[in-house]
């Protein structure tokens, strides 16, 4: 199975599915994924919590690796995420990047970039024009 399909069949089971034992199949005792949270490194049981607090805001998630690059340990993957937010019904897009080193099946490291500005916008939880409003220099309210 290539690298990009076992990410894929991760996402599956435990965003669609949400089978949480799975989390620890993709990852080392000693895996820590940088960029979901600032200054932080996560690990398998952070990364459970994450999956279970998103869960509660959205319903229908999706998950596609729109491009990969495999090159010997590393995977490189554009994917996009849409949902529906569970307050209202309304779809959400996000799209991220992620750049993981494997050790065998599992990621040993793991580097992430989502929008998560985008996410939070769409979610009613920031002003809709807050990047244009960061880009201005006005602080949000």
């Amino acid at each position: 199975m290539t690298k990009a399909k076992r990410l894929e069949d991760w996402y599956r089971r435990v965003y669609l599915e949400g089978d949480l034992d799975a989390v620890e199949t993709l990852f080392t005792d000693r895996t820590r994924a940088e960029g979901l949270i600032k200054d932080m490194q996560v690990g398998p049981e952070d990364i459970r919590v994450f999956v279970m607090a998103l869960m509660y805001m959205v319903e229908a998630p999706n998950f596609r690796i729109v491009h990969a690059v495999e090159t010997e340990d590393w995977l490189a993957a554009l994917i996009e995420t849409t949902a529906v937010r569970i307050d209202t019904g309304d779809p959400i897009r996000v799209t991220g990047q992620l750049m993981a080193r494997f050790q065998g099946d599992c990621i040993a490291e793991a580097y992430n970039s989502f929008d998560f500005l985008s996410f939070f916008q769409q979610m009613g939880l920031l002003p809709e024009h807050a990047l244009e409003i960061g880009m201005s220099g006005q602080k949000l309210a």
